[in-house]
């Protein structure tokens, strides 16, 4: 893991110098669900796409699931955002990472930051983020749930409030959950979440870099 530090904007180069291309930025956004182990191969992978730079945003309870030392770019947490801030004219963290970024991938979204999005809870980096990003930017999000949550009326309400906003779902999959109990409610495979990005690069013609 990369050590925490402010978002640094970028030099101008000098007129001899080459002009280097940006990257694509993507932020990445984690949650406490299980299928937070999941993230390490995620950011791997979204690393392998060319022109790609990706930072994390995790919350308390995601951090339960994965191990810090195998995600290999920035991770940003709560701490963060006070430690950043010290007085009025330092940086805000989540404004600061809502600039920065190209698009946002939630992967996954727990029921609890589900329900906190829909409703406009913003108590945590993450959800400030959220609450705060460019709608003129791509967020796709990634449900991730036991079935029997998955399957309450009010999973359905959130979801489509959170497209009503103009997010992107990547849907949620059937399948054998850890806790044993086998339906719908499981992440959508890392695949096809890199597939989707491939997409979003693509429609926005984004240039690819070897």
């Amino acid at each position: 893991m990369e050590p925490v530090s402010p978002l640094e904007a970028g030099i101008p180069a000098g007129k001899n110098s080459p002009v280097p291309q940006k990257k694509f930025r993507v932020l990445v956004g984690v949650t406490g669900s299980v299928a937070a182990l999941k993230l390490p191969l995620l950011v791997v992978e979204l690393l392998k796409i060319p022109g790609l730079e990706v930072k994390v945003v995790t919350t308390e309870r995601a951090k339960h699931f994965y191990n810090a030392q195998e995600i290999p770019v920035t991770l940003y947490g709560d701490e963060d955002e006070w430690q950043l801030w010290k007085g009025r004219s330092d940086p805000v963290l989540h404004i600061e990472l809502r600039r920065w970024a190209d698009l946002m991938v939630v992967a996954p979204l727990d029921a609890n930051t589900l329900a906190k999005v829909a409703s406009g809870i913003c108590d945590n980096l993450l959800t400030c983020v959220i609450r705060a990003w460019d709608l003129s930017k791509p967020l796709l999000f990634c449900p991730a749930m036991n079935t029997a949550m998955w399957e309450h009326p009010i999973t359905a309400q959130q979801v489509e409030q959170l497209k009503g906003f103009g997010y992107t779902e990547i849907p949620c999959v059937v399948k054998k959950l850890v806790c044993g109990d086998e339906g719908r409610g499981a992440m959508a495979e890392v695949w096809t979440i890199l597939e989707r990005v491939k997409r979003i690069l693509e429609e926005l013609d984004v240039p690819r870099q070897s």
